[in-house]
């Protein structure tokens, strides 16, 4: 545990234009306003922590900053009547590690309304191999089946992106549902990878980013969670099968959309915005007791790599490039 005055954390600068990083000693003093202060024992890598790493996309406005979207640990004071020291608690989203302070610290201090208690069940270090991209994963999930879809629903269901966090996670967990699961990447070392964790057929990534002229293709899917967008969400759209929905998690790829009415008129198919940071804590905690109820833990540990605050920096230029496969825990007290 860090020192009661000090803390370690990965902070991420701005000097003259030019982004930096680097693990160094704070003091608790520089800690935010909030009414809990958390030890913090882990936390993630996601999309949106490499590009506050590496600078990418405005997401941070004022440096220093430390980032990290998500992370779990252990109540060290609490003014919230909701949490006592040794709580075990997890935090996703409330724009934590973007325009706040994050999990890339040994220390955290937060509002307590952002917390949720540990399920039961889990541990602290599984919480975030589940982390936001689970957590996402399984939003997108739950509305997938409020929108009628379920085992029996004719075709498969798509998983656009599925070599990444979200998309291991809904692999892994539609096909322990015992949905067919249809993966979609562009990286051929993952074929095998998105197999063992249950998926039925894989699609090229390629055939789903061809730009059609045509509003309407062969029916395919009979649901999607896309987490790509551009091109790709417009082809997943046309080939829905009628009254099958598209959730969609994320816009690697492009937030344009070109697409027509005509997917919504002719077939009515439903797009399902996701959005994991500012979910309502009933609908959190419902998706958490989901995910520790159906998914497979080995194959949560299968698809989860650890590393350090030392390890960030060249792992948020990775993640940017595609070659972070499925969850990547950082454990915030390693050396």
């Amino acid at each position: 545990m860090a020192r009661d005055d000090r803390f370690t954390a990965l902070v991420v600068d701005k000097t003259e234009g030019a982004v930096s990083s680097a693990v160094r000693e704070m003091d608790c003093t520089d800690l935010p306003e909030g009414d809990v202060r958390v030890s913090v024992t882990h936390s993630t890598l996601n999309y949106k922590d490499g590009m506050i790493i590496c600078g990418i996309g405005g997401l941070v406005r004022d440096y220093p900053h430390i980032p990290g979207i998500d992370f779990a640990g252990t109540v060290e004071t609490s003014q919230s009547p909701d949490f006592k020291p040794g709580d075990s608690v997890i935090l996703t989203g409330w724009r934590v590690g973007e325009v706040r302070w994050g999990g890339y610290a040994t220390r955290a201090q937060v509002k307590g309304k952002w917390l949720i208690p540990l399920p039961d069940g889990l541990s602290l270090s599984r919480s975030m191999a589940i982390g936001t991209a689970g957590l996402t994963a399984m939003l997108a999930l739950l509305s997938l089946e409020e929108h009628g879809l379920t085992p029996e629903s004719e075709g498969e269901v798509l998983v656009t992106g599925a070599a990444g966090g979200v998309g291991s996670v809904a692999v892994a967990q539609l096909s322990a549902l015992g949905y067919r699961v249809a993966a979609s990447t562009g990286r051929a070392e993952a074929h095998d990878y998105l197999k063992e964790l249950g998926a039925a057929t894989i699609v090229e990534r390629a055939e789903l980013e061809q730009v059609s002229k045509a509003p309407l293709g062969a029916t395919r899917w009979s649901a999607a969670i896309d987490n790509v967008g551009g091109s790709t969400l417009a082809n997943v759209l046309a080939t829905l099968h009628p009254g099958a929905s598209c959730a969609s998690v994320g816009l690697a790829a492009s937030a344009s959309l070109q697409t027509t009415v005509i997917p919504f008129l002719l077939r009515g198919v439903n797009l399902l915005g996701i959005d994991s940071a500012f979910c309502p804590t009933a609908r959190r905690t419902e998706a958490w007791n989901r995910l520790v109820a159906d998914l497979p833990m080995d194959q949560l540990d299968r698809m989860t790599e650890v590393a350090s605050l030392a390890d960030l920096p060249g792992l948020g230029a990775k993640i940017l490039k595609g070659g972070v496969r499925g969850r990547t825990v950082i454990d915030v007290g390693a050396g």
